[in-house]
């Protein structure tokens, strides 16, 4: 085990989300941080992978969520760093409907200021992957909501996240992004 420290660059509340693609097994190749689907913004939901059972619990209680965030103007999407085959094996455990898209590279990991983890053997996956994060991009392409976990046991609770978006939308709030002092 190496005690070498490597730090990370963290993409801050208020920045550009960076221009990063993925691809859809269709073969499209998915703006990450773009909505669709008329929605004005956009939650982007980064997983571990295949090989990750919270993942995939994760991802399908996502589900439930995403009439809601339509109707508030938020668009979702899910990314990891698996490959292609990886994600088709892996849509037999997911009940999901929401746009999932694979091949986040360690570049683009990096990019979003991820944490990344070697596997830990051959049969849990076969590339570094990614550790969940959260981006919810605004209208202007702005972070208005971001986090960043280290490990799959803490993540958003979903419900929480969700009221929450719908509060920050809601006009009368007029609630600004937080954690921008400088």
């Amino acid at each position: 085990m190496s005690s070498q420290l490597t730090y990370t660059n963290k993409l801050h509340a208020g920045s550009d989300f960076p221009a990063l693609s993925a691809t859809l097994l269709n073969g499209e190749s998915l703006s990450l941080g773009k909505p669709q689907h008329g929605a004005d913004w956009q939650l982007v939901v980064v997983y571990r992978g295949r090989h990750c059972p919270l993942c995939t619990k994760y991802l399908n209680q996502l589900e439930e969520y995403q009439e809601t965030l339509l109707s508030i103007g938020v668009d979702l999407v899910a990314v990891s760093g698996d490959s292609k085959a990886q994600l088709e094996s892996h849509l037999a455990q997911l009940e999901v409907t929401f746009p999932i898209a694979y091949g986040l590279t360690l570049e683009q990991m990096q990019t979003l200021g991820l944490y990344i983890s070697d596997p830990r053997s051959e049969q849990e996956t076969d590339h570094p992957f990614a550790e969940p994060g959260i981006f919810v991009v605004n209208n202007e392409g702005r972070i208005q909501v971001t986090d960043i976990s280290n490990n799959p046991f803490v993540r958003p609770e979903l419900q929480a996240l969700v009221n929450g978006l719908g509060w920050i939308r809601n006009p009368d709030n007029n609630y600004p992004i937080r954690g921008m002092h400088k």
